[in-house]
């Protein structure tokens, strides 16, 4: 299906308007996927034009995703990934977890940008980060796009990393969101290390639902300390 390429509109808009000298585009991979971490990169690409082909990674077969990371690794100014793990999304919930794993591939950057380019409509950034979302941004602009595809190849390389240990839940080809073979495996082996258990999923595994981890607000864990919660004993 033809589509149009990214463009550096936005870049350009920003620099105009704040000044900025140094962008960043954002994009992340693997919110919704059941096992494994949700992972977000930060490319700084400059002006120039980009790769051949080069669009939103869910656009592309696995084939050209890989060929165009390999040329956008060498292509782009600078990136980094950062990653919050299965732990830190029971844990934080997965604004929070985006926002760690956002804010640790940013500051992996060898520079600090003046202005981000976030994919979608929502800030999960914040203070004191510059921020300006695009919906559908890893499709119309070029230095969120070859973020989307770095996202991706290199999270669906750790997930088949992963699934060497767990053959049975396919992470190779699902990248451990919920596919036919996962849902099989986690009805029955349970999750594994990787998978995020505070998630409502677990409400459908009778024999594993034991394991569901209840993430705990900061605003719950005070009302708790200071017996608001309505329990006497």
């Amino acid at each position: 299906m033809p589509y149009e390429p990214p463009t550096h509109t936005v870049e350009r808009s920003l620099r105009a308007k704040t000044g900025a000298k140094i962008v960043a585009g954002v994009d992340e991979v693997g919110r919704g996927a059941w096992a494994g971490p949700v992972s977000v990169c930060a490319a700084i690409t400059g002006l120039r034009r980009p790769p051949d082909g080069l669009t939103d990674s869910k656009l592309l077969t696995h084939k050209r995703r890989t060929e165009l990371s390999a040329v956008l690794a060498d292509w782009v100014t600078a990136y980094a990934l950062g990653h919050s793990s299965p732990e830190e999304i029971d844990a934080l919930g997965m604004t929070a977890a985006l926002r760690l794993a956002a804010v640790r591939a940013l500051g992996a950057l060898p520079v600090r940008p003046d202005a981000i380019i976030l994919d979608g409509k929502h800030d999960y950034l914040g203070a004191p980060w510059r921020v300006r979302t695009v919906i559908k941004g890893d499709q119309s602009c070029i230095a969120v796009a070859a973020a989307s595809v770095i996202a991706k190849v290199r999270r669906d390389a750790l997930m088949a990393e992963l699934g060497l240990e767990y053959a049975d839940f396919d992470f190779a080809a699902n990248a451990g969101y919920p596919s036919p073979t996962h849902r099989i495996a986690l009805e029955e082996y349970g999750p594994t290390p990787h998978h995020r258990v505070s998630w409502s999923y677990m409400d459908a595994l009778p024999r594993w639902r034991h394991l569901k981890k209840v993430r705990i607000t900061p605003e719950a864990a005070a009302l708790e300390a200071g017996g608001q919660l309505g329990f006497d004993f």
